[in-house]
């Protein structure tokens, strides 16, 4: 009997090519687009999820009490420490600091990034181990552990047990472990650990409760609640500061492993959302566009039901019963998916690279797993029964009395029916557009804003080994050459937040006041002429000209009115039992997020801070790689061992949009997608329309009708319903893009011009699709088409 169902299948497939065509096109591409995202979404959710202890796994979280109440998962050295000697709970903990060192093997010198942290971490971390010993390493000041790739590099393909490596052509350190490469599904970026120890023996630790400067993560013992621990952590910051001058009242909790990846935003030390916002969006989005091409079979098929009421009442008076139908065109609908489901695939596969660049990542289909077999055949069969199901109802349920007397009307509920279901699909796809432009408003919207400083021909270089002591060499020399205009030393990059602080007093400041968290920068001279700052009032930090500007301090704007200062040049400011005076202010300036208020700035003198960027204003006169090209000897020069590696600022501030445009680019993706297998359906049911009315057509020729007139009149009933989608999605779509613009300060007006935009553009994509078969129609020749009359 399925042998049969298959057979009978088969037949209609191939006796309506062009309905057949488009029903396995619309769900190859919805099939493709939901497997596609759903790649990418089991990526997201298996971050971090591979580790052993991964249900135990916690990362100490710090929500500040005052002033920005952010929460942050920076905390102080000292912490680690202490959870272990003082909670019987904790099995493992671990502190993870960045660094970035030159590594060299005889000859060869590769100066790239890794981190500082405990022995406990390999015990916590379930990192696939290729030779070695991970138990007893880190346990030493001198052991380092690498990863696959980067022994390569060092060794080439002989075994690095056991191996030294000379780091910063200081110390040497052997060979414990190598890991494999870490997996792309992870938190953690790193090509080597160092024992903490090693960070000891340095003379970089500290014990400051106050100095949030590394990451805590700590494993908890089997059957200890996370929520009660907490409960334990709560207050340590406070007990622990509470004699200080400014106390910390900061709040401890841990976050599991869990939401690392996906729960990075909070409000009031609670996780609320983060990328598993987009990762819900879509699911959504996924969901929508299978639905969408379901839709397409669902109508097409319907639609054709005069052609199938014959078939179904002869079936129906020799025995068939409603069961036997239902099987029937459930067996059509499962062949039909078979067939986009395989088709499905050859375009995942042929789109899968463009897909990693566009959201940059390294998907691919595990066609050697099992379970990938058993999900794809199991989506595939889901997708032939829902695309299936309405239509083995519908058609099932004719009454073979009516059928045979030739009295069946299919303009009732199956009409009605269809119409809902297409303006189900295209409220989709308009709502996905107007999404799709206000998210794309919303970036160009953040960076047209006014950054307060000029990126072009800005680069910068982190100083290392021999850049600080010859700093001044250096930057004679470069500017002698005509390679740079101006240089100057900052604590940091222009475009990240490395130091906030906090207990500054000035003229007329109170106690409460102390609490008060500052964003903290360091610069030397030529710090507003070389990144092109905005003075207010005042004079740039110049130690070469002013001695004492060691100890100067300059403000930005924010900072200014949230000390209630309004001449600040020449005020006292005390920190840190010193004594700063204010020389200038400086235009507010984006440090952190383009999205986000500025915060208050102090930027000070080389006095507390020290410098590890070195930022160079090119020469506009020579070409940016002619200024490199003279650049590098300079540094190879005065830096020998170190390559010479630097960074663009306007590369590394563009990187700030990153995010938001790479959802606004699936966004749009998928939304171009949701538009063609609609109009796809749309094309169909034109098809069919045109048609079942082609002797009505020939008629109202006959009497004089013109092919304008004709063409409006087919057309007509198609731009009601998207009229009627539009109507539907704008307020959805005002809703939803609404409450997405609330997390950003910092945001685009949702402008009536855009929903404009959208209807006159879904007007013209309905009409460019209907059109086709419309006019094909009016145009017939009528002798034709009335010829069996």
């Amino acid at each position: 009997m399925i042998k049969n169902f298959f057979i009978v299948a088969f037949r209609n497939l191939r006796r309506n090519k062009i309905f057949s065509v488009i029903n396995i096109l619309g769900l190859a591409i919805g099939m493709a687009s939901a497997m596609l995202i759903g790649l990418w979404i089991q990526d997201e959710m298996s971050f971090d999820r591979f580790h052993a202890k991964e249900d135990r796994l916690y990362m100490v979280h710090r929500q500040e009490t005052g002033g920005k109440n952010n929460t942050l998962n920076w905390t102080p050295k000292i912490l680690a420490p202490t959870l272990k000697a003082g909670f019987p709970d904790i099995e493992d903990v671990a502190r993870w600091q960045n660094v970035n060192f030159l590594f060299s093997v005889g000859d060869r010198h590769f100066n790239t990034r890794g981190n500082f942290t405990d022995s406990g971490f390999l015990r916590m971390f379930s990192f696939p181990v290729l030779e070695g010993n991970t138990n007893m390493a880190l346990s030493n000041p001198n052991d380092i552990i690498i990863t696959e790739s980067f022994s390569r590099r060092l060794f080439g393909r002989e075994s690095a047990i056991g191996k030294q490596i000379r780091v910063d052509s200081v110390n040497l350190q052997t060979v414990k472990a190598v890991l494999k490469d870490l997996p792309d599904n992870t938190e953690f970026n790193f090509e080597y650990l160092l024992p903490w120890s090693y960070l000891d023996k340095l003379g970089w630790g500290d014990t400051y409760w106050e100095n949030n400067s590394v990451r805590t993560y700590y494993t908890l013992r089997p059957g200890v609640s996370g929520n009660s621990f907490n409960a334990k952590i709560r207050d340590l910051l406070v007990k622990n500061t509470r004699q200080e001058k400014t106390p910390v009242t900061d709040i401890l909790f841990g976050q599991p492993a869990s939401q690392w990846h996906l729960y990075s935003r909070f409000e009031n030390g609670k996780a609320t959302g983060g990328q598993i916002t987009i990762v819900r969006l879509f699911i959504i989005i996924a969901a929508f566009i299978l639905l969408i091409a379901c839709i397409n079979f669902m109508n097409l098929s319907t639609a054709r039901s005069e052609k199938r009421a014959k078939e179904v009442g002869i079936r129906k008076v020799v025995g068939a019963p409603k069961s036997y139908l239902i099987f029937q065109f459930l067996a059509e609908s499962i062949l039909f998916s078979l067939i986009a489901g395989i088709l499905a695939i050859l375009i995942l596969q042929f789109c899968l690279p463009s897909f990693n660049l566009l959201v940059g990542k390294r998907l691919f289909i595990p066609y050697d797993h099992i379970s990938f077999w058993v999900t794809a055949i199991g989506f595939i069969l889901f997708t032939g029964f829902l695309a299936g199901s309405y239509p083995a109802l519908y058609l099932s349920s004719f009454k073979p009395i009516k059928v045979l007397k030739g009295v069946l009307k299919t303009s009732g509920e199956g009409a009605i029916s269809r119409k809902f279901l297409v303006v189900l699909q295209f409220s989709f796809a308009i709502i996905l557009i107007i999404s799709t432009i206000i998210v794309m408003r919303q970036i160009n919207y953040a960076q047209g804003r006014d950054a307060g400083y000029n990126r072009d021909n800005v680069v910068y270089s982190f100083m290392q080994g021999g850049i600080g002591k010859n700093y001044a060499m250096i930057r004679n020399e470069l500017i002698s050459k005509g390679v740079v205009t101006e240089v100057t030393r900052t604590s940091q990059p222009m475009t990240e937040h490395w130091s906030d602080t906090w207990g500054f007093e000035w003229p007329g400041s109170t106690p409460n006041d102390l609490k008060t968290d500052f964003n903290y920068f360091a610069s030397d001279e030529g710090f507003i002429h070389t990144l092109g700052l905005k003075l207010i009032a005042g004079r740039d930090i110049n130690t070469r000209m002013y001695l004492t500007d060691s100890n100067a301090m300059l403000l930005n704007e924010a900072a200014m009115k949230i000390m209630r200062l309004k001449d600040p040049v020449g005020a006292t400011v005390k920190y840190n039992n010193t004594s700063w005076h204010v020389v200038g202010v400086v235009k507010d300036f984006i440090l952190e997020s383009p999205y986000q208020p500025i915060a208050p700035m102090i930027i000070v003198g080389p006095k507390e801070l020290s410098f590890y960027v070195m930022n160079m204003k090119f020469n506009p006169a020579n070409s940016i790689s002619e200024n490199l090209k003279r650049a590098e000897p300079v540094f190879k020069k005065y830096n020998p061992s170190y390559p010479f590696e630097y960074n663009f600022l306007d590369e590394q501030y563009a990187a700030k949009f990153a995010n938001e445009k790479r959802t606004g680019e699936l966004a749009a993706l998928f939304a171009g997608l949701t538009i063609f297998i609609s109009c796809l359906g749309l094309f169909g049911l034109a098809t069919f329309m045109a048609e079942n009315r082609i002797k009505e057509i020939g008629i109202r020729k006959v009497l004089g009708a013109s092919v304008l007139g004709i063409t409006r009149l087919l057309s007509r009933d198609f731009l009601k319903l998207v009229t009627i989608s539009f109507l539907i999605a704008s307020p959805i779509a005002w809703f939803t893009m609404n409450s997405w613009l609330e997390s950003y300060p910092y945001r685009v007006p949702i402008n009536a011009w855009v929903f404009v935009l959208v209807f006159l553009l879904s007007i013209a994509i309905a009409l460019l699709t209907v059109s086709y078969q419309s006019i094909k129609a009016a145009m017939t020749n009528p002798a034709k088409s009335l010829r069996s009359e």
